[in-house]
């Protein structure tokens, strides 16, 4: 049987890496997106994790309604990415920043 430690760790080590790919690529909203979910991965699983140890249900139906809004985050997320791809030719941050109609 694999300890509890092991998922916090493995979930910690997930979470670092999104919290790192932010901070260091700040230009593809593409890569912006996918730590976002990253993060969101990492919490799913501690709460994955704390209710099988704690043999409670309750965390494992939490998770299904983060995963539902999670697809229906990237969902959204990548159809704004589209209009703007098309609008303005490019998906750099930096580029996007102007509210210019």
């Amino acid at each position: 049987m694999i300890p509890l430690s092991s998922y916090l760790i493995l979930a910690a080590i997930m979470f670092a890496l999104s919290v790192v790919g932010i901070f260091i690529n700040r230009k593809n909203v593409i890569i912006l997106l996918m730590c976002i979910e990253l993060m969101l991965l990492a919490v799913n699983i501690n709460f994955i994790a704390f209710s099988y140890f704690l043999g409670d249900t309750a965390g494992q139906v939490f998770v299904f309604f983060i995963l539902t809004v999670a697809a229906a985050e990237a969902a959204i997320g990548l159809a704004i990415l589209v209009v703007l791809f098309r609008n303005r030719h490019t998906i750099n941050v930096k580029e996007l920043d102007s509210l210019k109609g």
